[in-house]
C-alpha cells in the first residue's frame, strides 16, 4: 500500500504553479528596498505570515499563481502535465521484494573500473547526482544511485504494511536491493546528506566488507553537528503535518543550504513527487520521527575514529554550507588522520554534487 494520492488539496502545492529562475544570487535595488520599507511601514513586522514558506524563498516568490496572468500561471494539473517526465534521466525501475525503488544507473558491469554507489539524504533525490554519475562513467566507472524508498520516484509505503521508515528497515531493503542490482562486493561507496543519508553511514559501518573505500559528502559526522529547522518542524505534532505537505519543501532546503539558487527545469524535479502524491510529505514526516538524531551521530562519531575505522575514506566538503559548518568535517578528520582525508570544495554548499559536480568528479577521481 503507498502514501497518499494524487490530490491539491494542500497550501504547498500552490507554490509548484509557474515562475522563472535563474542561478544567481537574489539581488534588491535600492530603490525597490526603499519601496518595500514604505510599504513596511503600516505593516506589523512581527505578524504572522501564513503563505511565508512560499513568499520568504527566493526560489518559489514568484512561483505563486498570478491573478493578473492566470493563463500563463496555469494550475497544479498544467504544472504536472508540463514536468511530469522530467527528472528521470538514467533511471529505471526495480522491483525488489515487496518494493519498487527508482535507480539510476550509467556505465555498465563491464566497465573497466569499480561499482559505484551514490546515497542521496533527505529531502532530497538521486537526481542531484546525475551530472556526477554521467561523468564518472565516461571515466570507467559503473554507477547507481536509487531512490530511497518514500523518496523521489520510490515507492511509498505506508507504516504498519511491511516497511515503517526505521533505521534497521531502510539497511534491509537496501541490502536486498544491492542484491537485486547485482552489485559485488567491494564496491565504492559515495553518500550525502540527512536522515537516510545518515542511515547511508550507519549502514556501512555494519558492512565494513562490502566496501573497499568511502566518499562522505556533507553531512552530520558529529555528535555536534546541528539538525536543520526542517527536521524540527516535522517532528512537532501538527505543525509537521502541515510542513511535510509543502510542495516546495525540498528545493527550499537545498537553496537555503546553497549560496544558489535552482534553476526552474531543477527545481520542477525537486517539487515533482510532492506535486503528485501527499505521500513523499508523510514518508519523511514518518521517517524523521522514527529517527533517534543523537544516537545517529553517536553512531557515526564513534564508528568512524580511530581504532574502529580502517578503509579509506575520503570526506569532500562544500565549504559554503549553511547547514554544517566546515569545522564539522575538520572535526570528523581529525577524529582518525590517517583513514580519513579532507578535501574542501569552494563555491559548493551543502549538496556539492549539485552545485559543483564538475569539482566533485575531480575529488572522486583522485580518491578512486
Amino acid at each position: 500500500m503507498q502514501f497518499g494520492s494524487k490530490s491539491c488539496a494542500n497550501l504547498g502545492w500552490l507554490a509548484g504553479c509557474s515562475g522563472s529562475r535563474r542561478r544567481a544570487r537574489v539581488i534588491v535595488s535600492a530603490a525597490d528596498q526603499e519601496k518595500t520599507e514604505d510599504k513596511d511601514e503600516d505593516k506589523d513586522s512581527s505578524a504572522f505570515n501564513p503563505f511565508g514558506f512560499v513568499t520568504d524563498n527566493p526560489s518559489s516568490r514568484s512561483a505563486i499563481q498570478i491573478i493578473e496572468s492566470p493563463a500563463e500561471s496555469g494550475n497544479v494539473g498544467q504544472m504536472l502535465y508540463r514536468i511530469e517526465d522530467k527528472g528521470k534521466e538514467y533511471g529505471k525501475y526495480v522491483r525488489s521484494g515487496e518494493h519498487v525503488w527508482f535507480v539510476r544507473e550509467t556505465g555498465s558491469a563491464e566497465s573497466q573500473r569499480e561499482t559505484v554507489i551514490f546515497l542521496h539524504g533527505a529531502p532530497t533525490q538521486s537526481y542531484s547526482y546525475r551530472n556526477v554519475m554521467s561523468q564518472m562513467s565516461e571515466l570507467g566507472f559503473h554507477c547507481f544511485a536509487p531512490d530511497w524508498l518514500g523518496f523521489g520516484f520510490s515507492d511509498k509505503p505506508q507504516p504498519g504494511y511491511g516497511f515503517d521508515y526505521k533505521e534497521e528497515e531502510f539497511h534491509e531493503e537496501f541490502d536486498r536491493l544491492l542484491d537485486v542490482l547485482g552489485v559485488k562486493s567491494p564496491f565504492y561507496l559515495v553518500v550525502q546528506g540527512f536522515l537516510v543519508g545518515s542511515y547511508g553511514l550507519t549502514w556501512a559501518l555494519k558492512n565494513r566488507s562490502r566496501i573497499s573505500k568511502l566518499a562522505i559528502l556533507n553531512s552530520p559526522l558529529t555528535v555536534s553537528s546541528p539538525v536543520p529547522g526542517l527536521f524540527k518542524q516535522l517532528r512537532i505534532p501538527l505543525f509537521g503535518e502541515f510542513t511535510c505537505q509543502n510542495a516546495v519543501m525540498a528545493e527550499r532546503f537545498i537553496e537555503a543550504g546553497s549560496a544558489y539558487v535552482l534553476k526552474l527545469e531543477k527545481a520542477d524535479v525537486y517539487r515533482l513527487p510532492y506535486l503528485s502524491s501527499s505521500g513523499p510529505g508523510f514518508a519523511i514526516l514518518e521517517a524523521t520521527r522514527k529517527a533517534n538524531f543523537n544516537n545517529i551521530s553517536t553512531q557515526i562519531a564513534s564508528g568512524f575514529a580511530s581504532g574502529s575505522w580502517d578503509i579509506p575514506t575520503l570526506v569532500a566538503w562544500g565549504i559554503a554550507d549553511k547547514y554544517l559548518p566546515q569545522s564539522v568535517a575538520e572535526e570528523f578528520q581529525k577524529g582518525n588522520p590517517t583513514a580519513v582525508k579532507l578535501k574542501l570544495i569552494e563555491g559548493a554548499g551543502h549538496m556539492p554534487q549539485e552545485d559543483w559536480p564538475e569539482r566533485v568528479v575531480t575529488a572522486l577521481r583522485v580518491f578512486f
